[in-house]
């Protein structure tokens, strides 16, 4: 589960959960917070990681290019086009966090350019220095053994204990395609893909076993066999209700007109700039929703049709809850 703004897991995760999650839910333990797919900050079962690392490694140079996003073109440029760079910036990480013990993360960026060559240090203009690729250093940070101190001021990252070092070949991603195709059934495996930030022969390469090939809404993609009936079942009542945060990774899927079928509501829920909460009443859009941080959260939400009087009680009661993922003790609704 992706943290992106920071603190957005702890919400997800809690919507997902009988109760709110402590406050050291990501300090280590079980759960650990490193920097992933896409070089984004995602939230893994701390036992998962040596194999997400090996599942994220470069399978060669076309795929360790493709990897690096809009900074590809600048490495390029200063002659970088091999996957063994991949490894050369992860060992740096590894022995800046054995050498200095916790650093912030430019003084990780500083440390780390300082050994490895001046090709992976181009100039960059907005800071005015020339520093190790950002991309780079994000995308090798977890097989350099880092993970990040949750909650920190500035982004703080530490070794990971007993970290057994970079992975010496790419590993397999069926486990990842499967688990993808759980969570988001119907998907396929360029969505796979894309999620993993990785060329698509990554995954069409190696497919996962036991998928059936479906339908979904006029879209043909992939599932798997033993979740098709349920597919075919269709829809549930679950007398559930959640506050989907606008990171939420049910709203990152690309089935929107599954999850909001109106196209109206679909504007309000996915906009060009400042995305609003999803109300999700049962598997139903019940509105979207802001809040104001005082004394109090306050939520305002803006219903898609009147709630019944149950849903509106659950509203309040989700309010508090996401207010004590907050740090806060009390909450005011208001549905317009």
């Amino acid at each position: 589960m992706q943290d992106t703004p920071p603190g957005a897991l702890r919400a997800a995760l809690s919507a997902r959960l009988a109760a709110p999650l402590g406050a050291d839910v990501t300090a280590g333990g079980a759960l650990t917070l490193v920097w992933s797919w896409r070089g984004a900050p995602h939230l893994h079962r701390s036992a998962d990681l040596p194999a997400i690392a090996a599942a994220g490694w470069p399978r060669g140079d076309a795929d360790a290019l493709s990897r690096l996003a809009w900074q590809r073109a600048r490495l390029v440029r200063a002659g970088v086009t091999g996957r063994e760079v991949h490894r050369e910036v992860a060992d740096a990480v590894a022995a800046v966090l054995a050498e200095q013990g916790p650093v912030t993360k430019s003084q990780l960026s500083a440390a780390v350019t300082g050994r490895v060559r001046e090709e992976l240090s181009p100039f960059c203009s907005p800071c005015g220095v020339h520093h190790v690729g950002e991309q780079l250093l994000r995308l090798t940070a977890l097989a350099g053994g880092a993970r990040l101190v949750p909650g920190s001021r500035p982004l703080t990252f530490e070794a990971i204990p007993g970290w057994p070092g970079a992975p010496e070949r790419a590993g397999p991603t069926e486990a990842l395609q499967r688990a993808h195709l759980r969570l988001f059934a119907g998907g396929s495996l360029a969505d796979v893909a894309a999620f993993l930030g990785a060329p698509r022969t990554v995954v069409t390469d190696d497919p996962a076993g036991g998928t059936v090939a479906v339908s979904v809404g006029g879209r043909p993609g992939l599932a798997l066999a033993e979740d098709v009936d349920a597919l075919r079942a269709g829809p549930v009542d679950v007398p559930v209700l959640r506050l989907l945060g606008p990171s939420d990774p049910l709203l990152s899927a690309r089935d929107r007109e599954l999850l909001v079928p109106d196209g109206t509501h679909r504007k309000q829920v996915w906009r060009p700039l400042g995305n609003p909460g999803l109300v999700l009443a049962g598997t139903e859009p019940l509105g979207v929703w802001r809040t104001r941080q005082k004394r109090a959260l306050e939520l305002a939400v803006t219903a898609f049709r009147r709630p019944t009087r149950a849903e509106r009680g659950a509203l309040d009661a989700e309010a508090v809850r996401l207010a004590t993922v907050r740090g806060l003790d009390d909450a005011v609704v208001t549905v317009a």
